[in-house]
Formats: structure tokens, C-alpha cells, sequence
């Protein structure tokens, strides 16, 4: 399928932007997940000084000389491939089984964003971990591109599992899963129907269902809602007869200077050098960007139902008590069984806990996980 950019009013995302005419011919394509920051800014012809915000802690592209990253692939219960950079501590003991740790990157986003960060942090602390790229995203397969497919995403944490359980170096016992952002639900969605999963901890979550259906602080009526569908059905529709995929301008290239809060905050972290990725294969237009089509598809996920027959296995619910998202966390964490925890991390937005190392409590992750993955 081909792509086509939509920015009618109509066809807004969950997170409204300001609508924006992109220059084409200031789009970038790349390959590889990154790209030096100063050669970024020129070409996408973004003020260097204006864009680039790298205060405050923030390490998204971290490396460690006390681990070793190699990518690895897997399949899926549906046979498709899942890409992710696995992560060894370099002093692990070869002779013994580890505990393990599958993290999920934010919902858009790839591994190479706020995932591996997480992964190899708890690497430092004696962990297997593996970020992985959701299907559809990044290096790992489906088609089309960017497509939402709830089911899949949690799926793709169950067959991580599968691949760790049968690693030499895993202990197939403990393994405990991370899901930032819209992983959190995902892995919420994975856990409850894989016992496998020993322990649970999101950050800064979202129920990308819960937001597609109410928008923020349920905001958004059932008629909104089917207004909603008929305009996504009605693309849906569109995409049939012309064959190419039409994608919503969640979030533009240029950062508009009546930039809501929200989108302010998603612009600073995924169009910046401080979070750029860019798989191979796409342009930085496309990152983040879905189709309303595709998007619909979250008004029937339901991560939270029966969220309580995740226990006895322990949650721990993260998020920054200044993040939109809050009301997500605070749902789950109400829903769920004991044992479970729910830390507000003091100033933090949602994209903070992101990648602002200083204010990401891995000794709290360290603890979770040594306590609940122990022998």
C-alpha cells in the first residue's frame, strides 16, 4: 500500500495537533535506528537551539560498557518475526539461569526509544532483558506498517517469553516484564492470560483503549465516539477504493507555535535528537503517524477487565504525578488484586519517565524485580 498524509479537522487523533501543511520535501529517510543530532536539525531545518532539550537527565540512547546488546529475532504465535535487542550483563555467570525482564516501548515509538534504555539498565543490575519492537513496528515484521493491532502487540510480549525461556542463560521461572506507555496495557493484556509472566511493572501507562473511547478525563461522549467510527469507517473505505493507506498528522515534523501542552511534550521527546528514531525503511513523517482506520481497532480493548486475576503475581504501577496519563495508572492500580504498588514519581510529566534517567526510579525497578524474580 502506499501512504497519504490526512490533516482534515474530521479525521484528528486521540492527541490533538494544530493543524499543519508539511513541506515534502523536508521529510528524511533513513536507515538505522538513529541519527546524528546536529545533521538532523539541518535538514529538517528545525532550530537547533529551539528543538534539542536535553536537560533534566535526559539519556535516551544510553550505552554501557558493563553489558553486551546484540538484535535477535523470533516468531510470534502468528509466525511473524519479532525483532529485539537482547541485553547481558557482561559479568553473568554462565554457569547459572537469570532472572529476566521483557520491556515494551512506548505506543508509536520503537525499541530504540525509552525501551532499550530501560533494558539495559536493568542489565547493569544482573538481568537478561530484551527490548523488543512491537509487530509492525521497527525491525520486527506485519503489514501494513504502523498498524494497531492490540492483540498482536500482547502477543509479541508471550512469544519474548517463549524465546527467554528457552535461552541458555534465563532461569524460564523468573522472568517479569516492563511496559511503558501503551505497552503497559499491552502487557497488562499479556499477563493476565500468561502465567509466565512473574511479575508486572508499567510506566507512565496508558489504556490506549480507554483513551480512544473517552478520550482524557472521559471527555468525550458515546456520540463523539461514533462519530469517531463513522469518519474512520469512511476512510476505511477510502483506502479500499484508492489501495494507499491514510495517515492522520498525529504529530507534525515542525513543531506548530500554538502546540498544545501534550503535543508539545510528544514533539520535544520524538522530534528532537533527543528521541529521534527512524527505522529503515520509513521517514521521520511516519514515525509515531497511524491511520484513524487502523486506529478504531482500540475501542474494543479492554486491558483492565479482569485485571485482578493477574494476582498473586505483583504489580507496580509508575507514572509522574504531573502526567496527563495519570488517570490510567490510577485505574489500574484501583482494578487490581494484591500485591500491588502504585509510586507517583514527584514533578514528572508522562515523557519524563521516558528516558530522564535522573528521574526514573530503576533502584525501585532493581528492588520490584529482585524481590519478585528471586530464587
Amino acid at each position: 500500500m502506499e501512504m497519504k498524509m490526512n490533516d482534515t479537522s474530521e479525521s484528528r487523533s486521540v492527541v490533538a495537533t494544530a493543524d499543519l501543511n508539511i513541506d515534502r520535501r523536508k521529510l528524511l529517510k533513513v536507515t538505522g535506528a538513529g541519527m546524528a543530532a546536529l545533521g538532523a536539525m539541518s535538514i529538517l531545518n528545525i532550530p537547533t537551539a529551539e528543538a534539542q532539550d536535553m536537560s533534566n537527565g535526559a539519556d535516551n540512547f544510553y550505552t554501557s560498557d558493563q553489558v553486551s546488546k546484540e538484535t535477535v529475532t523470533f516468531p510470534s504465535q502468528y509466525g511473524l518475526k519479532i525483532a529485539g535487542n537482547l541485553i547481558i550483563p557482561n559479568n553473568a555467570d554462565r554457569s547459572a539461569r537469570l532472572p529476566a525482564i521483557v520491556v515494551g516501548h512506548p505506543m508509536g515509538a520503537v525499541k530504540e526509544q525509552s525501551a532499550t534504555l530501560y533494558a539495559t539498565k536493568l542489565a547493569e543490575q544482573g538481568f537478561v532483558a530484551i527490548a523488543i519492537d512491537l509487530p509492525f513496528w521497527g525491525q520486527s515484521e506485519g503489514q501494513p506498517r504502523n498498524a494497531v493491532a492490540p492483540d498482536l502487540y500482547s502477543e509479541a510480549f508471550s512469544a519474548a517469553v517463549d524465546f527467554l525461556s528457552t535461552h541458555e542463560l534465563v532461569d524460564p521461572e523468573r522472568i517479569g516484564g516492563i511496559g511503558v506507555c501503551g505497552s503497559g496495557g499491552f502487557l497488562v493484556s499479556a499477563a493476565k492470560i500468561d502465567p509466565r509472566i512473574k511479575a508486572v511493572a508499567t510506566v507512565s501507562m496508558y489504556d490506549m483503549g480507554a483513551v480512544t473511547r473517552n478520550g482524557y478525563g472521559k471527555s468525550r461522549s458515546v456520540e463523539q465516539r461514533k462519530e469517531l467510527a463513522a469518519q474512520a469507517a469512511q476512510l476505511r473505505l477510502d483506502e479500499f477504493k484508492s489501495g494507499e493507506q491514510i495517515f492522520q498528522n498525529y504529530l507534525p515534523i515542525e513543531r506548530p507555535a500554538d502546540a498544545d501542552p501534550v503535543t508539545a511534550m510528544y514533539w520535544d521527546f520524538y522530534r528532537t535528537p533527543r528521541g529521534i528514531a527512524i527505522p529503515e525503511g520509513r521517514t521521520l513523517e511516519l514515525t509515531q503517524n497511524r491511520t484513524l482506520a487502523g486506529e478504531i481497532k482500540f475501542l474494543n480493548f479492554y486491558p483492565f477487565n479482569d485485571i485482578e486475576t493477574i494476582s498473586p503475581r505483583p504489580m507496580l504501577f509508575i507514572a509522574g504525578d504531573q502526567a496527563h496519563s495519570r488517570e490510567f495508572s490510577e485505574d489500574a492500580y484501583a482494578r487490581a488484586a494484591e500485591p500491588k504498588e502504585l509510586l507517583w514519581i514527584e514533578g514528572a510529566n508522562h515523557v519524563d519517565l521516558y528516558d530522564r534517567v535522573d528521574m526514573i526510579p530503576f533502584e525501585k525497578l532493581t528492588g520490584f524485580f529482585d524481590q519478585h524474580l528471586a530464587v
